[in-house]
């Protein structure tokens, strides 16, 4: 693995992961794509890497009332058992399948995003 590659990406998608644009993501197609790292195992050092940025994150965002905390705090509840459960049910279903459903779990996420941006552009 190239280091100042990987350096330069997890800088990029530390910044783009801070402002909540999604650098989990690049920083695990990065990972998925450019090394020879399992599935669930990218997906698992990409959960590492943003918890501290996700932790500064969050202190500004409360700081600056940029939080629901009430809302906040149904998510937390949500979420906690979804991801404990979705860690478990991914691996169940092999490196090969969960790589296929992450890809096209990512061309529906883009596809839907083109749509909404040509929306917003012929509404206004």
């Amino acid at each position: 693995m190239n280091i100042v590659l990987s350096n330069i990406v997890g800088f990029f998608a530390a910044i783009i992961g801070s402002m909540g644009m999604g650098g989990g993501g690049i920083l695990l197609m990065y990972i998925s794509a450019f090394t020879d790292t399992p599935q669930l195992k990218a997906q698992g050092i990409n959960l590492i890497f943003f918890i501290p940025i996700a932790l500064i994150s969050s202190i500004l965002h409360i700081k600056n009332r940029l939080v629901n905390l009430k809302a906040a705090l149904l998510v937390i509840i949500g979420g906690i058992p979804s991801a404990l459960l979705g860690v478990y049910l991914s691996s169940l279903i092999g490196d090969n399948l969960l790589r296929k459903a992450f890809a096209v779990f990512l061309i529906f996420l883009g596809t839907r995003e083109i749509i909404t941006a040509f929306k917003k552009k012929t509404d206004a």
